[in-house]
């Protein structure tokens, strides 16, 4: 059982150098607008309807009634599922701040602060925050899966 104790000491410093090695090769900037390319109304608002989008709230939290105390705000936690061809349309993240993780696929977002679309792989996360307002499009052949988390003033808000 010592023996043991000891080969799994020797190989977690191994892991945590090759997990710093397999973090220090990933770009930095992945799926960010890149510096020279942010611009106030950038991108115009545009009327696209939601198109091949899933929504399921998997969980929220009344945040008036935690310790916090932060009334009239949720804290809910999303699976958003888009097709092939699927618009997540325009909306603002200005009272609804919120962090996106890309699990599965690659999607396009054309954010009204970029001049180009940000395309958006597994494994990215974006942070949505005040001054964001963006539409989303799976542009490709595979089904995207977005986990949301977002903190929502108005529990009648269903904007995606």
């Amino acid at each position: 059982m010592l023996k043991h104790r000891t080969s799994s000491r020797a190989i977690w410093p191994g892991l945590a150098i090759l997990g710093a090695l397999t973090l220090s090769a990933q770009p930095g900037v992945a799926g960010e607008c890149p510096a020279d390319k942010i611009r106030s109304n950038a991108q115009q608002m545009v009327d696209h309807k939601p198109i091949g989008v899933t929504d399921v709230t998997l969980g929220a939290i009344d945040l008036g009634k935690q310790p916090a105390r932060i009334e009239g705000r949720e804290l809910r936690f999303r699976k958003l599922t888009i097709a092939p061809g699927g618009i997540v349309p325009w909306h603002s993240h200005d009272d609804r701040p919120a962090l996106i993780f890309v699990q599965q696929g690659e999607i396009v977002e054309y954010a009204s602060n970029c001049v180009d679309p940000i395309v958006h792989k597994a494994g990215d996360i974006r942070p949505e925050v005040f001054g964001t307002s963006h539409w989303w499009k799976n542009s490709g052949k595979e089904t995207v899966i977005l986990y949301v988390g977002d903190v929502r003033k108005d529990p009648n808000d269903h904007h995606m």
